[in-house]
Formats: structure tokens, sequence, C-alpha cells
């Protein structure tokens, strides 16, 4: 099997709004995770760089666009445990970093079909950065399961996140993998191309968390709504709905060791609450891995 790795960062998740390039083993957020079909029972170590033309957290993006770069680094150990970090730099502002992330989790397979992960990561923001939407989780507890059909491949992952907002969210994707049969260059390269299409369900007190953070903001970005409309937002923001449709549309450029991949995400949010006044969004990444053996 060709040692293949698309990133999925948090997931489809992140500080950020577009899917940092997040090595791990759990879905976009803005959480990304090594997209193959079985467990790969290697030591392993893989290092990459992304760009993103946006933040976005579970389907919600802030009321101002956040271009960014990440870094990110995985190690796999021959048993399933691995271990993770990344850095994250929103373009436009003076912090060096604004988030740094660190986690781990253990690969499974439950059969040759069914595979997943548990991961836990922690958020580290820096308190000088942009206050992307992310900023009010600082822990993320994952559990991520994947069922190879065969004709496509179908996934289902739970997110637990909590800090200064607690939220659920159950994110559902299927996807097709699709490999060249011809070279570019050598009988060593090959694309890949994996459309997917993705739906998450959640609570978003996230969003409530950020507009009271956001106050002092009012008259500047109008992003602050009067007291009065605290309560009914609160009590909106607690409930579990449908929060986004998206599809993903990534081709990679992939040798034995690295991979260059250009990502296209088309969004559409729902039930937008609170001071978010979020609407379908298109999302672009770009991103390049080495993984050593």
């Amino acid at each position: 099997m060709k040692y293949y790795f698309a990133i999925l960062l948090l997931i489809t998740c992140t500080v950020l709004k577009a899917e940092p390039l997040k090595l791990r083993l759990y879905a976009d957020t803005n959480k990304k995770t090594a997209d193959t079909d079985t467990v790969i029972r290697k030591q392993s170590a893989t290092i990459g760089v992304s760009y993103g033309s946006d933040v976005q957290f579970f389907g919600r993006t802030g009321p101002i666009t956040y271009p960014f770069v990440s870094s990110d680094a995985i190690y796999n150990f021959k048993n399933g445990i691995f271990l993770y970090g990344s850095s994250v730099k929103v373009l436009g502002y003076d912090p060096f970093f604004d988030e740094i992330d660190l986690g781990g989790g253990y690969l499974y397979n439950i059969s040759k079909q069914l595979t997943g992960s548990v991961s836990y990561t922690r958020f580290l923001f820096n308190k000088d950065a942009a206050q992307v939407i992310k900023s009010a989780s600082s822990n993320d507890l994952n559990l991520n399961n994947s069922y190879n059909w065969g004709f496509a491949k179908s996934g289902v992952i739970l997110d637990y996140l909590f800090g200064k907002a607690n939220d659920g969210f159950v994110t559902v994707n299927t996807s097709k993998y699709f490999e060249s049969k011809f070279s570019i260059f050598d009988d060593k390269d090959y694309l890949t191309f994996t459309p997917a299409i993705a739906a998450i369900f959640g609570t978003q007190n996230f969003v409530q968390q950020y507009s009271i953070d956001h106050e002092y903001r009012e008259d500047y970005d109008n992003i602050f709504y009067s007291n009065p409309d605290i309560p009914r937002m609160a009590h909106n923001n607690s409930l579990f709905k449908l929060l986004d449709y998206n599809i993903k549309l990534p081709i990679a450029y992939n040798r034995p060791h690295y991979t260059f991949e250009f990502s296209y995400k088309y969004s559409i949010p729902l039930n937008v609450e609170g001071i978010l006044k979020n609407h379908r969004e298109s999302f672009y990444n770009l991103t390049f891995y080495y993984v050593f053996f």
C-alpha cells in the first residue's frame, strides 16, 4: 500500500477557520487526520506546513477573515500510540504565534473495514493573539471511527470541547479515494483525489462566550448585541442543532515520502445564532508534509 497521508484537522478544527494542516487522527475542525483505510503499524514521523484562507471552527467563522499558516508534527509508534503538536500563526497580526496545540491518542483496528482513533488535544492561545472564534475552548476529547465500504468510506466523529465554554459535536462524513493509474515524472509519483461531504451537528456555546469576550468591540465591529438579547442567545447556542454542511475537494501530488495538496471546501452554515452572521463561504488550503519511516 502506498503511504498516503491526507490531512482533515479537525479537523475539520483550530484556532482558525480553514483547518490548518493538523496531521492528527481526528477530523475538520478544524481537527485533521491521517486519512488511511487501515491502521499502519509502522514507526514514523510526519512534519508539515499549511496555508489556509480563513479560520473555521465546527462550521463557524469570526466576523473578520483570518488567513493563517500552520506547522504540524506527529510521531506514530508501532503499537498505535501517536503524539502530535501544531503551531498556528494568523497573518497580519503581531504575535509570533496565535495557538499551539499539543496532544496524543491511539489508533486501532476493529476489523479490516472498521478503524478509528481516540485522542486528547490541549489548545494553548497567545493572550496577545487575534481572538478567533475557537478561543473559548481549550481542550478536546475526540473519538473518530470510519468504515470502508469499498466504493466509499464513511465516518462518524465525536468531539467534546471544554474550557471557558463546553460543547459537543457529531460530524458525519463520506469520502471517495481515487488514485491515478499514471505517473507524472517517474514511476514513483502519483495523484490522489478524495472528494468528501460532511455534516456537523452540535451546540455552539463557544459563540456565546466569544460575544462576551468581545463586548468591548461593540462600536467598531458591531458584533455584540445589547444585554437584553443575551438570555435568548445563550439559550439558542446551547441547543444541539445542525451547524454546517460542507463539500471538500482535495487533490494531491504524492511521492514515497512527501505530498503536496491543494484543497477547496465550500461550507454552508445553518442555525447561526448570536453575534455571528456566517454565510456560505469558500475555503482554500495549500499543504506540504513529509513522512519519515
